[in-house]
């Protein structure tokens, strides 16, 4: 008997603005660049890549590109970013674990 399988999309999990920042947590928790540019690109495409393209200023491929698991963004970009998904970049110190 085959197995059947569903398609399944990130994107269809990460709706509310909650999850989109959890999920960005997490990715940010991991410190892996590629993971982060990849998170922030799952976010883009949630809420619409298009818009955000717009706002930013960048073209879809453009963004698609930067935001790829094995894209390297520059800090302008992600600035950039961040701005048009309504989210800001903030340093507090690391807290001992």
């Amino acid at each position: 008997m085959a197995i059947k399988t569903v398609p399944w999309s990130i994107e269809d999990h990460i709706k509310t603005p909650e999850r989109q920042l959890g999920y960005l947590e997490a990715a940010l928790e991991d410190g892996d660049p590629a993971l982060i540019a990849a998170a922030l690109g799952d976010i883009a495409k949630a809420r619409g890549i298009s818009a955000v393209a717009e706002e930013t200023g960048l073209s879809r491929m453009g963004l698609y590109k930067a935001l790829s698991s094995s894209g390297d963004p520059r800090l302008s970009t992600l600035l950039e970013v961040l701005k048009a998904l309504q989210l800001e970049l903030r340093i507090v110190p690391k807290t001992a674990a």
